[in-house]
């Protein structure tokens, strides 16, 4: 059932992404840098923080594979890097918070560069 839940939101919240997207081209046209993602970012990490906050003071957690993994996760898996990054922060876990930031970043910008060139290879 969470599986269904999961997938559900993520159709969802994938969508809401990408309506995102164009709506924000549509209103500032094209820019230098790709402020549709940066919007969903920050609202979708927004509204995890609010979510997960309400949820678990409202003893609502059973939402959470619908709203939190499934909507914001499928909207911005941004908004479920930020609050793992959190939950570290507010256990006093900084030195593992700041790998886990450094090597989440790091590592996937270095396995997409590694996909680009295995796949030029491949094609060439």
């Amino acid at each position: 059932m969470n599986l269904l839940q999961v997938a559900l939101g993520g159709a969802i919240g994938a969508s809401g992404r990408y309506l995102s997207g164009i709506a924000i081209l549509r209103l500032l046209g094209p820019q230098p840098i790709p402020l549709g993602v940066i919007f969903v970012n920050i609202v979708g990490s927004f509204l995890m923080g609010a979510l997960v906050t309400f949820l678990g003071q409202k003893e609502l957690t059973h939402w959470n594979a619908l709203l939190a993994t499934g909507v914001l996760g499928g909207f911005t898996t941004f908004s479920s890097f930020s609050l793992e990054t959190w939950t570290l922060i507010e256990r006093g876990d900084m030195g593992h918070a700041a790998f886990y930031v450094a090597a989440s970043v790091l590592a996937a910008l270095s396995g997409l560069i590694f996909g680009v060139h295995l796949m030029r290879w491949v094609l060439a």
